[in-house]
């Protein structure tokens, strides 16, 4: 008798590292005052595609998008992607990220950053 054995879906592991003060601005802005870069403060994983899961390979997708004034996420775009199955999951996932904006000398504003996610199945 042959014994079956279970098979459990792999971890994935969504990563997140704030790449802040993008474009040609950043230099000059830095220089002019006191800069507290945006913080998120609730994020979200994102759904990863059953295709991804089977495919086995690792994945990156840096989005690119401003934190308003208020916190919330305004303006998602994929910057880049090493799988176009990835994008809308990452990107939607990005929507529902809070932060804590941007301040400049203690007044708050938007600020374009960029975020890679890394998507690892273990």
């Amino acid at each position: 008798m042959k014994r079956r054995m279970l098979s459990l879906p792999p971890k994935i592991r969504a990563w997140f590292i704030l790449v802040l003060l993008t474009g040609p601005l950043a230099g000059p802005l830095l220089a002019e005052g006191k800069i507290e870069p945006p913080v998120p403060v609730r994020t979200a994983a994102p759904d990863v595609p059953a295709e991804f899961v089977q495919d086995g390979r690792p994945g990156l997708v840096t989005v690119n998008f401003i934190v308003d004034e208020q916190g919330a996420v305004q303006d998602p775009k994929v910057e880049k992607t090493t799988s176009a199955m990835l994008d809308h999951p990452a990107v939607q996932a990005v929507k529902k990220w809070k932060f804590r904006p941007a301040r400049k000398d203690g007044v708050p504003f938007a600020m374009r950053v960029s975020i890679p996610i890394r998507f690892d199945i273990d």
